[in-house]
């Protein structure tokens, strides 16, 4: 794993059940801010405050269409996100399923 910090900063933004919500209804297709309030339950204030971190993540644009603001999935971003996710939770082929164990610093303080 390259950045440790990224990749947990990433696991974080999915740790809202709306921004996981949101992502799921933003694939395909493009929604504004009222039409995922309604679809989610909650006021527009709070979807543009979910909409704005995931932009501010990368993982949403922007698209003004008359007077409202359109979000759609930045797939490129999406597909990063996946990569980063898959390099934490797939295991290498060929690894070893039990290793030795190791005391650690915490366990060898505790018994001392």
């Amino acid at each position: 794993m390259r950045d440790p910090e990224k990749t947990a900063g990433l696991f974080k933004l999915f740790g809202v059940p709306a921004r996981v919500r949101i992502v799921q209804l933003l694939k395909g297709r493009t929604l504004c801010v009222g039409a995922l309030a309604a679809r989610l339950g909650v006021s527009s204030a709070a979807v543009s405050q979910h909409l704005r971190i995931l932009h501010d993540a990368g993982l949403v644009e922007r698209e003004k269409r008359a007077n409202f603001v359109h979000y759609r999935l930045d797939e490129r971003r999406l597909a990063e996100c996946r990569r980063l996710m898959d390099g934490v939770l797939s295991i290498p082929q060929g690894s070893e399923e039990e290793g030795p164990c190791v005391r650690s610093a915490d366990a060898r303080s505790r018994s001392g």
